[in-house]
């Protein structure tokens, strides 16, 4: 019975991320674990990044947070998706990380309910940011925490940053001023 369960999951699954034509063909539970769909943020550049709370590049949610002030009256928006993949570095449950993240860093920026971005259980989302999404040179397994995918107004995957490039870089607001335009 479990196995059959598993198996139809899985499936259900790896159909949706075969379905997803953009980022908007996805629902996700939000940081109080809520369904939202992301077609809610159509229309806009999105930089969706995996995020963790004990990782050397935690203090990265500082440089997101100025990065989303800056853009989002027009038009710009930033997912946070926390994710314990790397050295266990989110250890937290969904009200810890959202307890820390506005209390050390102020963030305001939409914050999702904890996922997996690696390995065989990578939530649907993931699995067509790195496969499916936008060209060939953008997919590939998450690396690590604080890897960043800038998503055009079409809900199309425009660019991919590894986590050494920091949201305040010139990489990355010249890519966003870009989108927004």
């Amino acid at each position: 019975m479990f196995k059959a369960f598993f198996l139809i999951a899985a499936l259900s699954c790896a159909a949706s991320v075969l379905s997803a034509e953009t980022l908007y063909d996805f629902k996700m539970d939000n940081i109080d674990g809520k369904p939202e769909s992301l077609a809610a943020f159509k229309g806009k550049v999105i930089l969706i990044v995996n995020v963790a709370s004990k990782c050397g590049y935690t203090p990265q949610y500082a440089g997101l947070e100025s990065l989303y002030e800056k853009y989002k009256g027009q038009g710009f928006v930033i997912l946070g998706f926390p994710a314990n993949n790397f050295m266990s570095q989110e250890p937290g449950t969904n009200q810890e990380i959202k307890t820390f993240c506005t209390r050390k860093y102020n963030v305001s920026f939409p914050m999702f309910s904890k996922v997996s971005v690696l390995g065989a259980d990578t939530t649907p989302l993931y699995q067509y940011l790195t496969t499916k999404a936008g060209s060939d040179s953008l997919h590939g397994d998450i690396k690590w925490n604080f890897t960043k995918f800038l998503v055009g107004r079409d809900g199309k995957v425009i660019a991919r940053f590894e986590p050494n490039v920091t949201p305040d870089s010139s990489e990355i607001t010249q890519a966003v001023q870009s989108a927004l335009k």
